[in-house]
Parts: C-alpha cells; structure tokens; sequence
C-alpha cells in the first residue's frame, strides 16, 4: 500500500485544507497594490498576432459571485481572459443545477453557445445523440497543442472522449484522486464503551446500539443513536452488500440476494432503534449532519468533508475524536462507495458553431498552464507569494476568497496538475485550526478508500456509466423511485411487512414496469463494449499509474 500511496500522491493537485493552503504556482509580473488587489496582468503578446476569433462560451452561475467582483459573466478574470486569449469571448451564463433546462432554451432560440461546458455525461449524451457536437480529432490536432500533449501523457482521455463512430468529441481532464463519500466514527465514543472500530455487520449494529444505549457523551440522558440511514447512509448499506449491477463469469449481471441481504440489514437497524426513526424526512441528510456535529450521532456517511468539518464538531464537542472507517465486509466482498472521478469529460463544441478554430484555440488557451493558474491562484505579490519551495502561499486568504474563490468553473476544464512536482505534494496551513490533525485523518481516509483491493461498489463511476436511450432511462428511473418507496417501507413497518413480502413486490414491480429490458440493455452494452469502457477496475490501475 505504500508505493502505491506514494505514486498516488506525488502527482496529486494540491487541494486547499481551506482558504490559504500552499498551492501550485505562476510567474506573472509583479504589480503594484496599495492593499487591494488590481486588475490581473497582462500576458505578453504572441510575436505574430492572429486575426481574433469571436465565440460564446457557456460558464456555471453558481450564485456566489461578490458584488463588488461584478457578474459570473463580466469580472476580472472574464476580462483578463479577453485581454489574453486569442479570440472575443461572451461568456454565457448557465445555473449550476438548472444547466440541462438553460442549455434547452438556448438551442430552441438559437443561441447555443460554440463551447458548451458541461460536467453531466447524460446531457453530452444526448447532444451527441443529437449530432449537436462536432468531432473534434482535427480541431484538436491543428489548433490546440496543448491538449495535444495532453492526449499522449493521457491517451485515457481520447478514449474517454471518443463515441460510437469512433470519433472524438468530448474534451476532459485529469484531476487528482479524491474520496468523494467516507464513513466517519466518533473514536472517542468507542475509547469510552470500550469498543473496537466495528469490521463485521454484527459488531456494526453492536457498536451502533452502544452509541445508542450507553450514554457515551456522557450527558446522563438517552439522547444520541448509532447510524443515520438517510440520504448516503442508505446508500453506504447497499454498499457494503455489493447491490449493484456486477461481473460475474464475464457477464454484467445483478444479484437478488445481494438486494435482499441490503434491505434485511437496514430493516435489522431500524428494528433494534439503533437509528433516526424519522430518517425518511431527512431527505438530503442535513439533519444526520447536522446530528453529527452537534456530538448526537456516533456514525456518519459524510460527503467532501473537509476541515471545517473537525472544528465544527469541535466547537461543542471540545473532546471529540474521529477517524475514518471502511464500511464491514459481508459474503460479497467489500466495498467503498464515491470517489471523485479522476479522468473528467467537461467540454464539447457546437455542431453549428461559425468559428470552431476559435473556439478550439480558445479551448487551448483555458487549459494552458499559465492560464488555469492565473484563474487558480490569481496575481503574484497581490493573491500570492512564493515560499520556500517555490510554490505560492496565498497573501490574504480573505482577499483570495472573495475575489478568486467564485471563478473556479473558468478552468473547469483543465488539468491542475503543476509541471513542478514539489507544488502538488499538499501542505498543511497550521494556521488553520485542526487542520494538521485532520490532515493526518484524511490521508487516513485516502488509505483506506483508495484501495484496488477494496473497490467502488459500482460498476464504474457514474459519469463514465453510458446513457439509456429515453425510454429506457424512464422505466429506470420508475423503477429508481418505486423500489426505494418499497423498500422504506419494510424498513419501518416492523412485522407488517417483512422483507420476504418487499422482495415479492418488487420482482413482480420489475415485471411489470420492464426494468428487466435497462438490465439487458445494459448487460449488452458490457458485452459489446468491455474492452474499451472504463470500468471501476481501470479507475484504480490509473491511479496506481499516476
């Protein structure tokens, strides 16, 4: 585990603990402040000037621009990336959540943008279903070099990027590991009762009836339970049974026994009142975070968490301890649940655009080294200034954040990946409140969560899976939300409704709505397409190879 750790790490992107954190850097000129920061610099200009270019680009709104910055679509950095680049760009706004219903009424009117960036694989989808997209194998190879290079460090990416007709369309990066979803327990709960971090489903529900029962906070009252099973606790179960779509003898196939020994086990903690029996209300899991942090709840299935996450906890908990835990292994195996995905499709051209050289030189320009640093960490001796290993420390992590902190979606489509390998090892700001420790807990995390031996449950990342054709995504999607409704329903109904009854209905449910045929098609997309999809298994092998 530890080479593999090492290769891992040694071409991570640094990623900031919190605002100020070391971060790769870029050698503008330097300009004069009088405390406030000015307009970025200047990059000097091409020795031969080009005739400019004239696209839209699409950029996310996600409504966290500062009013004295100006708009997503006209600030400093839109501005420095018009004063820089080779073409006029107008950048369009798009609402972060709401980018399918924006990117819609743009087509209808006429207005799509030229470069239309996009993280959804299912919308890419189905502009290229479409033929919405244009290929881009020639694009790329005479007007953008720098991600030329990029494809031979990376030739993951063009086959990534590529579709069924064999040509390129989609643009993509790489970006470092990252888990995405990570299970959290109260170590010092576990130091009180005497109990160890639990490695079966027994102890699992030993240990959560303990955090329930035996007042480990301490306090006198019956106040804190073990397990939250909404939102990604739920998910985290299924994890930890394999329920999913999986390759057995070659063949993508699914598992009912897999699904049942899931609902059995959630049904099991409901049962024994080691959770919040209200937990279906809780729909985003807000309130089980919430629980956690307030010192109520002993085991949490977190997402992103970061270091405000410790000295949140903290700041009631004053003695609280936690580290991370991989969820137990049952007779199917064992399993992580999310990661972040390491190789991103983000970017496609429009079919009907006027001047695609231009958006493709544009395209070049936003990934180019010097500019997703600029947009990253902004203006040398006003943003930044090198340490001693040459890599810039944010001045005034306040100013960073308000006028560098909204313009992230900029360079969503390049690889942070710094040519100076020191810059990408992260470094602790022991400034920070708790971030040193929670440093230590999360290369902990990385360790345990970043395993071949212990892969994602599914069959690959979700923006790798292909998209179903619409009739088929429909009954998916039925089906998504009427076995869920089932299944909760066992869960809390006690002895009214028994997981044999559940597991009835719901195979007479998939008869009846034909989720049988998504599973063929899907079965049949593997079979066609094994030798070139990127499976969970290649995920891991291009870590290792990082």
């Amino acid at each position: 585990m530890g080479d593999y750790r090492k290769k891992s790490t040694l071409l991570a992107v640094v990623t900031l603990l919190a605002a100020g954190t070391v971060a790769a850097g870029c050698s503008e000129p330097e300009e004069k402040s009088s405390g406030t920061a000015v307009s970025p610099t200047k990059a000097g200009a091409s020795a031969a000037p080009e005739k400019r270019g004239k696209i839209k680009m699409s950029l996310y709104d996600r409504g966290n621009t500062p009013a004295a910055e100006g708009s997503i679509t006209n600030n400093r950095w839109t501005k420095w990336i018009n004063e820089n680049g080779p073409a006029d760009v107008e950048f369009v706004a798009v609402p972060r959540f709401e980018s399918k219903q924006k990117f819609n009424t743009l087509f209808a009117s006429g207005e799509a943008p030229d470069v239309i960036n996009e993280f959804e694989t299912g919308y890419r989808d189905q502009l290229y279903s479409q033929k919405q997209l244009l290929p881009l194998d020639d694009l790329v190879k005479q007007y953008a070099p720098n991600y030329t290079a990029m494809l031979e460090k990376y030739p993951i990416l063009r086959k990534i990027g590529t579709k069924p007709d064999g040509k390129m369309y989609e643009m993509g990066r790489v970006i470092p590991s990252s888990v995405q979803v990570a299970v959290f327990i109260r170590t010092d709960w576990l130091k009180k009762l005497s109990l160890p971090i639990p490695q079966t489903p027994d102890e699992l529900l030993k240990v959560a009836k303990a955090f329930t029962e035996q007042d480990p906070d301490g306090n006198g009252k019956k106040d804190t339970y073990g397990y939250s099973l909404a939102y990604l606790g739920d998910e985290a179960i299924d994890a930890m049974h394999g329920n999913s779509m999986f390759i057995k003898d070659d063949k993508l196939v699914e598992d009912e026994a897999r699904m049942k020994a899931a609902v059995s086990f959630k049904k099991r903690l409901f049962d024994e009142g080691v959770v919040d029996r209200d937990y279906l209300t809780d729909k985003n899991g807000e309130k089980a975070k919430k629980d956690f942090l307030s010192g109520k709840l002993g085991i949490y299935v977190a997402d992103n968490a970061n270091v405000d996450f410790l000295t949140t906890l903290r700041s009631t908990n004053k003695e609280a301890a936690i580290a991370p835990m991989l969820m137990p292994k049952t007779e199917f195996g064992q399993y992580t649940i999310r990661m972040l995905n390491p190789l991103q499709m983000t970017t496609v051209v429009y079919a009907g655009s006027k001047d695609p050289a231009a958006a493709m030189k544009e395209m070049d320009f936003m990934l180019a080294e010097k500019t997703w640093k600029t947009l990253k960490f902004g203006t040398e001796n006003v943003h930044w200034k090198n340490d001693e290993l040459g890599c810039p420390r944010a001045i005034n992590p306040d100013l960073r954040k308000i006028e560098i902190g909204y313009n992230t979606d900029l360079y969503m489509s390049a690889t942070t990946i710094d040519s100076k390998e020191i810059c990408n090892i992260p470094v602790v700001n022991k400034e920070i409140p708790n971030a040193e420790e929670w440093s230590k807990i999360k290369n902990e995390t990385r360790d345990l969560y970043e395993n071949p031996a212990i892969p994602l449950y599914t069959l690959t990342h979700l923006e790798h899976m292909p998209t179903l054709p619409a009739d088929l995504l429909k009954i998916n999607n039925d089906w998504t939300q009427q076995s869920k409704d089932m299944i909760a329903k066992t869960v809390v109904s006690g002895g009214s409704y028994t997981v044999d009854q559940a597991m009835n209905d719901l195979k007479s449910l998939k008869q009846k709505i034909g989720q049988n045929q998504t599973l063929d098609w899907y079965a049949k997309w593997y079979e066609q397409n094994k030798k070139n999809a990127f499976l969970t298994k290649d995920i891991y092998q291009f870590l290792a190879k990082k």
